[in-house]
């Protein structure tokens, strides 16, 4: 999902923003890729140069209305995924997002029998990283905050879907990028474990 505004990082187009010398975006795509899986982006008429890197780089592209996240997941499902099939959606700000979490995520959602998945982070490591935690929720027991990857079935998206909530206590999804305090934090980290 690379549609929206990105408005409280205030940096121009947020999919783009360079970490380590390469797109927030390329990292997510990269990911899905190695996990096996085929990549569509979702843009708007808001991010024009996320659309032009996307073309550039070989990237599937779907132009959404930019209404807002869930409009524009429902709108690419009825328009890509036959009804029944399943589909995961991604935030374009996760950056430490790698294939062992993707098919992490797979699996358990596999095991569980269930039409969607969320993936949550304990509240407590995101502030331990120094991250922001807007939404809690408690997640078997632990405060938790929406690590941003999910996957719904298409179909009937109007409703709520029967769900795996997934805690996922990796340090890797606490880096969501909202802020410039959260984009230093992540250049730190990711930089750093990238060039030991």
């Amino acid at each position: 999902m690379a549609g929206g505004q990105g408005s409280r990082l205030g940096m121009g187009e947020k999919p783009l923003v360079t970490i380590c010398g390469r797109p927030m975006l390329a990292y997510v795509v990269d990911a899905f890729r190695a996990a096996g899986h085929e990549v569509v982006v979702v843009a708007s008429h808001r991010t024009p140069f996320t659309k032009n890197w996307c073309r550039a780089q070989g990237v599937a592209l779907y132009a959404a209305e930019g209404l807002g996240y869930v409009e524009d997941i429902r709108a690419a499902a009825t328009d890509l995924a036959g009804v029944g099939e399943p589909f995961f959606t991604c935030v374009s700000d996760l950056p430490c997002l790698a294939s062992d979490i993707v098919a992490g995520v797979e699996e358990a959602w596999r095991r569980a029998g269930t039409a969607a998945c969320s993936t949550w982070v304990p509240r407590a490591l995101c502030e331990e990283h120094g991250c922001r935690t807007q939404y809690v929720e408690t997640v078997d027991g632990v405060p938790a905050c929406p690590a941003g990857i999910n996957i719904l079935t298409a179909g009937d998206l109007g409703g709520p879907q029967d769900e795996l909530q997934l805690l996922l206590p990796d340090r890797r999804l606490v880096f969501n990028i909202n802020t410039r305090e959260e984009l230093v934090l992540v250049q730190d980290y990711l930089c750093r474990n990238r060039n030991p």
